[in-house]
């Protein structure tokens, strides 16, 4: 991988890793590859310096802290310094984009330096790991031949629900599925509007703390999940719905 470091003319590639959804034992949920890749790179971009160093610790105990060099790219990153997060790709290095949890560029900003990598002509390696969303779908029994990602709905209370009657309405005319997640601390407040909203007959798959112990993914018309009680409370959660 990094073979190619060092002053010459071959560009170095980027790796696009995904991390766990949760505190998981790493090789539990994440394929030997990630390892063998952590283990011979030392460049980064990450949200988060400080989780990122924890996860390639426990990811490769034995690989020197000290070598390694991280790019942040977080709400506080000034959008012009991106594509300079890329020099040591550049200069012959390879590199690995890291998500905070899940796949890089999934409901994640790394897609901005998967862009920028692409104008670049730098290799952009994409590696098998966990995204809630995908898992979601693949769990939920809803249309896995059209769907769609629709992100964080709005905060504002009559904007929301109007985007939920809006998402059941494309799915009722096109039989698309409608993949949403929120804030965790916000999960609650979004089930009930969820149940009290949609039609009673409109599916809606609720899936929390993919690939952790307490995994519960279940798939209900909205009148029956009024008979279900859900503790989601701080839960990572994905919801889709399916009229």
């Amino acid at each position: 991988m990094e073979e190619n470091k060092g002053p010459n003319l071959v560009v170095g590639k980027l790796y696009l890793v995904p991390t766990m959804l949760g505190d998981n034992a790493p090789l539990e949920v994440l394929p030997i590859s990630i390892k063998r890749t952590i283990e011979n790179v030392d460049h980064y971009i990450a949200e988060n310096e400080k989780s990122a160093r924890r996860f390639i610790k426990r990811i490769s105990p034995a690989k020197n802290q000290p070598d390694l060099h991280f790019e942040l790219l977080n709400k506080y990153t000034d959008p012009t310094e991106i594509p300079t997060f890329l020099d040591a790709c550049i200069q012959g290095f390879d590199m690995v984009l890291l998500s905070e949890a899940g796949a890089p560029g999934i409901a994640d900003p790394g897609a901005d330096v998967v862009r920028i990598a692409h104008k670049k002509k730098i290799q952009v390696v994409p590696m098998v790991g966990p995204s809630s969303i995908t898992m979601a779908m693949m769990a939920s029994g809803m249309n896995g031949q059209n769907f769609a990602f629709t992100g964080y709905l709005p905060i504002d209370t009559a904007l929301r629900g109007k985007a939920i009657k809006s998402m059941e309405k494309l799915s009722l005319e096109t039989g698309q599925a409608q993949i949403f997640i929120e804030t965790p601390y916000r999960n609650e407040k979004l089930f009930q509007e969820l149940i009290k909203k949609l039609r009673p007959s409109t599916l809606l798959c609720v899936a929390c703390d993919i690939t952790l112990p307490s995994e519960q993914i279940a798939t209900k018309t909205a009148n029956e999940w009024k008979r279900y009680p859900l503790d989601l409370q701080k839960r990572p959660t994905v919801f889709i719905i399916q009229a």
